[in-house]
């Protein structure tokens, strides 16, 4: 089995593509919604995150200013690299890109924003272009919903097809089975006179 990393920007049509998925059985977890559930005021996770970067992230309210959190772990390098580990637990990485002008215009029509604001929250976020240079696999969606669908199938095609032996051997499964094999290999030559 896979683990895709899928990722984009607002406005890119993450949440199109994860309903497709869902839609042909692949089970989906959604990191945006673990990550609000882990920064929840009063959480093991929201100690973790003060501790580590301060009161200034925080809301009146007390809940993680998300918007901030990302703004100084996208200028960090250091603190970008413990989110970049995430990276090694999943094959392939699957970005959803869309052109500025386009995710530009959908973020304002999806939410009734003015293009200041929207323009905001998309440079608060790490750009398209660095998440499409970093990628196993980008879907291009500018153009249209039956295109998205098309590139889908192929994805869907690319991850759904048996692993390579090297991908099963960097797997859970292949990892068990060969630590497995070294431990009865190991316990047949004690047992040998």
């Amino acid at each position: 089995m896979r683990i895709v990393g899928l990722t984009g920007g607002i406005a890119s049509g993450k949440s199109t593509v994860s309903n497709l998925f869902k839609a042909h059985g692949i089970p989906v977890v959604d990191a945006d919604i673990v990550a609000r559930n882990v920064l929840k005021k009063g959480t093991g996770g929201w100690k973790k995150v003060v501790a580590a970067f301060g009161e200034d992230i925080l809301l009146e309210n007390g809940e993680v200013d998300r918007a901030k959190l990302g703004q100084i772990v996208f200028s960090d390098p250091g603190r970008r690299q413990l989110l970049n580990r995430m990276d090694k637990w999943t094959k392939p990485i699957v970005v959803v890109w869309v052109d500025p002008k386009t995710q530009l215009q959908r973020l304002m029509i999806r939410d009734g924003s003015m293009e200041e604001d929207a323009k905001s929250r998309i440079n608060a976020q790490m750009s398209l272009d660095l998440k499409r240079s970093q990628a196993d696999i980008v879907i291009d969606n500018t153009g249209s919903l039956e295109a998205l669908h098309e590139q889908f199938q192929k994805v869907l095609t690319q991850i759904t097809r048996p692993l390579t032996w090297t991908e099963f051997m960097l797997s859970r499964k292949g990892t068990f089975l060969a630590l497995f094999s070294i431990f009865v290999g190991v316990a047949i030559c004690k047992r040998s006179p």
